[in-house]
């Protein structure tokens, strides 16, 4: 263990198992867990059994793909543990260049953060210094603190990025990941330069649900969908999703199997996120960005109608620009992932609209935030280098 300032860094080592000869060596072999560029530490026998029947499993040796290649394009798996029993992992660069700009990836529900950002990362990573976090209750990042808002987890991102030492960044936010996105754009102006939008319903109120906006009767139907625990509601949410038909004729284990590894942990918190959205949500109380905002919204969104994304553009006013893909639905990074990636290097080339004249909105008008815990907690956190 080394210590750099405040924070105590835990290096996991990278050795074969039979070269772990000091007690330190094997309590630190223990943080390890499988992946591309480590072997297989010493696990209890339920951690171990969960892991063997990822790997054997299609979804999980695809994710073990995913990590091959996040790892082989410069970035390295992180934890960091907070003193309030919160743990998040990212994905952040081998070596930071202090010459590019700073990008954050923030993801949606679904999958965890690689498997959303995978095809984009190859665009991005020679104009950006890349970190892509698991939001809490997704991938490896959890909590026991009882918050499920956005402008909670908003916070626990800014958290994590000041402890890595980005104070200054452009974000990318996918659907529910863009929720996150845009509440770290209204309560961390300072951090946040530069924000990417892409289908999500920031604008949504709740009354939009009783109105017929959305192809769901309520949230109920909606968790069920977003969070499927049948190879049908599976199919149901592909169906939501793309433009065009995919997956057809893919036989019901391969969708058992991608269920099993993505779908089945933290079903109750991912719910209350859900709950936590909607509930109660006016328009007015939505604060107004003073960032350049781009917005990307595939024209055949199922789950959030291209409307919402007409009245995001419209609520930001002059600072924001949408840009619509044609033949595209909700999961337009996946379906389009060049055409997305070229408007994505906008955030560093031509896209620069500016506005001197929006008025910031005060903290009493913004989204529920609690006084943020950067003040309130003990400075020492530990990180853990997978």
């Amino acid at each position: 263990m080394s210590k750099l300032g405040s924070v105590s860094v835990h290096k996991s080592a990278c050795q074969p198992i039979n070269s772990l000869e000091r007690k330190e060596d094997i309590h630190a072999y223990e943080h390890l867990q499988y992946s591309p560029s480590r072997g297989l530490g010493r696990f209890n026998n339920l951690h171990f059994s969960k892991k063997m029947a990822k790997c054997l499993s299609f979804t999980g040796s695809a994710d073990f793909l995913y990590r091959s290649f996040f790892s082989y394009s410069g970035l390295r798996s992180v934890k960091t543990e907070f003193p309030d029993g919160t743990t998040m992992h990212c994905w952040v660069p081998k070596s930071h260049k202090h010459s590019k700009p700073n990008l954050l990836l923030v993801h949606g529900f679904g999958a965890n953060a690689m498997w959303q950002y995978g095809e984009l990362l190859h665009h991005l990573m020679p104009r950006f210094n890349i970190y892509v976090p698991d939001l809490l209750f997704f991938g490896e990042s959890k909590t026991d603190r009882p918050e499920r808002t956005e402008a909670f987890q908003a916070q626990s991102v800014m958290r994590l990025m000041e402890a890595h030492g980005v104070h200054k960044m452009s974000l990318v936010g996918i659907s529910y990941g863009g929720f996150v996105g845009y509440s770290m754009a209204a309560h961390f102006p300072e951090a946040v330069e530069k924000v990417v939008l892409c289908c999500t319903g920031v604008c949504l109120e709740e009354k939009d649900l009783r109105d017929g906006l959305f192809e769901v009767a309520d949230l109920d139907e909606a968790a069920s969908i977003l969070m499927p625990q049948t190879p049908e509601k599976l199919r149901e949410l592909i169906r939501f999703a793309f433009a065009r038909p995919v997956m057809k004729g893919v036989p019901t284990y391969f969708l058992s199997d991608y269920i099993g590894v993505f779908c089945t942990d933290h079903v109750e918190q991912k719910k209350e996120l859900i709950q936590a959205l909607i509930k109660e949500r006016q328009l007015s109380k939505v604060p107004r960005i003073e960032q350049p905002t781009l917005i990307i919204w595939g024209e055949q969104d199922r789950i959030f109608p291209l409307e919402l994304g007409h009245r995001l553009e419209k609520h930001i006013g002059d600072n924001a620009k949408l840009v619509m893909i044609k033949n595209a639905g909700h999961a337009v990074n996946i379906e389009k992932p060049k055409e997305f990636a070229k408007n994505l290097k906008i955030v560093s080339d031509r896209f620069a609209v500016v506005s001197t004249t929006q008025e910031r909105v005060s903290s009493t008008q913004a989204l529920p935030l609690a006084k943020p815990m950067t003040s309130q907690l003990p400075n020492k956190i530990k990180i853990n280098i997978l």
